[in-house]
């Protein structure tokens, strides 16, 4: 049986490889994301076609940031698609246009905290304060909550920091950068195995190119659902 707490990325290039790639994993997977590389390659399309006619769970990764009437805006067409999440920017004017786009629909808002690609350095060179990283997540997601996001993206290695928030009841951990152990991890800067980010009580994990990649992408998949049933996965805040 599939378990949703795996969501795969479908970073292929187009919209039949997203379908050749939802053949090839069947029922093993239930809940796909859909980014911006794959937006001009009929991702919304994709969207639909896995929703409605395969019964599966949509993430679309927009990571949206503008004002917020034009957020609002952008959400509220969205919503009518019948999506599970859609990330926008962890800024509270962000969150808080988001929830208003979304309002009277089933999609969940989730907040990006800092790219898991992204170290000191990087932000840095992108002007943000001085600080930590594992700090200034928590405190990103702590206003995120404030501001309304139903979850947040996060690495796992900030996910144990998070789930400890009293604003973290009732709402969701999404990581990325999570790698089987061995895994090449690309250009991701803060991992975590899949069972480690269970056990910091991640609700789901993110995984693309470790799955799609492989000479087999079902066993590839499996093979992660299983480390995420196993005993180290186990977690003492659930």
């Amino acid at each position: 049986m599939a378990d949703d707490r795996l969501i795969v990325a479908m970073d292929v290039p187009n919209a039949v490889a997203g379908l050749e790639l939802a053949d090839q994993l069947g029922d093993s997977v239930s809940f796909y994301k859909i980014g911006l590389g794959m937006l001009t390659g009929g991702g919304l399309a994709l969207a639909n076609e896995l929703k409605q006619e395969r019964g599966k769970r949509i993430f679309l990764d927009m990571k949206l940031f503008d004002i917020g009437a034009t957020v609002e805006a952008a959400v509220r067409g969205l919503a009518q698609f019948d999506l599970d999440f859609l990330t926008v920017h962890g800024d509270p004017h962000v969150v808080r246009a988001a929830k208003e786009g979304a309002a009277g629909s089933n999609l969940k808002i989730l907040a990006v905290t800092i790219l898991t690609s992204l170290d000191r350095t990087d932000l840095d060179d992108c002007l943000i304060k001085a600080g930590d990283i594992p700090d200034l997540v928590t405190e990103r997601a702590r206003r995120a909550f404030g501001a309304g996001a139903d979850g947040v993206i996060a690495s796992p290695q900030e996910a144990r920091a998070i789930r400890a928030l009293p604003e973290a009841d009732n709402r969701l951990i999404v990581t990325p950068g999570v790698r089987p152990a061995g895994a090449d991890v690309g250009d991701q800067k803060r991992v975590a195995t899949p069972a480690s980010a269970v056990a910091d009580g991640v609700d789901h994990i993110v995984v693309g190119r470790p799955i799609w990649k492989a000479p087999s992408p079902k066993a590839a998949a499996e093979a992660i659902l299983s480390e995420m049933l196993s005993p180290q996965a186990s977690s003492p805040n659930h």
